[in-house]
């Protein structure tokens, strides 16, 4: 009875996995983990560079393979993960989830533990607890720290990249996102925000994907525009420019010969008094023509001490009052 049980369930279990469905859920899974192979694979530097030639990191390769739904099961799998994330931060408390699950858990480890020791004089924690305690290896702590590393600065690059219009494209539409959530943020949570961010973010390669001929058309088509509006405006801007050159110099013409005109005429006006001779050689005295006679000097002797400086004291004038004795009484 027990060899006829046992077939009979091993049947069913044939069976079952005969089934359509079931190989239908069988293919799909092995589908799903071959593209969740390929994206992990594509984790590598690209061949190209930025625009200053430094090397980007591998989440370059790895984001790019993930948006363009070159394995659409591992891109719809990371999108509906990261909008139930979403959901979940938003409508469950996870927090105080958390902290109620921690204390839960160490109430159970604590009872177990005393009602061991008081009943069996062993507690149950104390027989489940491993004989050695888990540790990271330093491999996988650095491998890790460098996968963060290489994270932040795939966000550092992409953000000067987009500053400075290295593609323009880029450029535009992150200005244009920006644009429409600084009037979204005032009637739309921040909640929303991210799952319209991630929507877009995800959909939009998917739709250019689709339609990349008619959209590659469209652009072309767009840009010509642009280019013959540009090449007209450049066109009459420098002809403005060059007529604008052309009346100034007229005008600066007119009016350094006004000025000339003008300074020549108040010459003319001045008195000739005031005017500027040339200067003539009869204007300087004439040289003399005689030589010079040379006098002998008079000697030390002769000079007599009368004729010294007269001296700089003032003298005492004299006085008309006759001056009168002292009366002593």
């Amino acid at each position: 009875m027990a060899d006829s049980a046992r077939v009979d369930g091993n049947s069913n279990v044939d069976a079952l996995k005969a089934s359509p469905v079931a190989q239908n859920v069988m293919d799909q899974t092995a589908k799903t983990s071959a593209e969740m192979s390929n994206l992990a694979a594509a984790r590598h530097p690209p061949s190209y560079t930025a625009a200053t030639g430094q090397p980007l990191t591998h989440y370059h390769s790895f984001f790019s393979e993930l948006l363009s739904w070159n394995n659409p099961r591992a891109s719809a799998i990371a999108y509906a993960t990261i909008v139930t994330l979403i959901f979940t931060f938003r409508y469950l408390d996870v927090l105080r989830w958390a902290f109620k699950l921690t204390w839960m858990v160490l109430g159970i480890t604590i009872a177990a533990e005393v009602a061991g020791k008081a009943l069996l004089n062993n507690g149950f924690a104390t027989q489940l607890r491993p004989r050695k305690y888990y540790t990271i290896p330093r491999e996988t702590l650095e491998a890790t720290i460098g996968d963060v590393h290489e994270l932040i600065n795939f966000f550092v690059i992409e953000t000067q990249r987009v500053l400075f219009a290295e593609n323009v494209y880029a450029s535009a539409a992150a200005a244009l996102a920006a644009f429409i959530s600084y009037y979204l943020v005032k009637i739309v949570p921040y909640w929303g925000l991210a799952v319209i961010g991630t929507t877009v973010v995800f959909f939009t390669p998917l739709v250019y994907t689709s339609n990349q001929e008619l959209i590659d058309t469209q652009l072309k088509h767009a840009s010509e525009i642009v280019n013959a509006q540009t090449a007209q405006l450049r066109s009459v801007a420098q002809k403005n420019t060059e007529k604008a050159t052309q009346v100034t110099k007229q005008y600066m013409g007119d009016y350094t010969a006004k000025a000339q005109a003008l300074i020549k005429g108040a010459r003319h006006n001045e008195p000739v008094s005031k005017q500027k001779k040339p200067v003539q050689e009869a204007d300087f005295p004439a040289p003399p023509k005689d030589e010079i006679k040379h006098f002998p000097a008079a000697p030390k002797e002769d000079i007599k001490p009368d004729a010294a400086e007269p001296s700089l004291e003032p003298k005492p004038e004299p006085s008309d009052k006759t001056q009168e004795p002292l009366i002593v009484a």
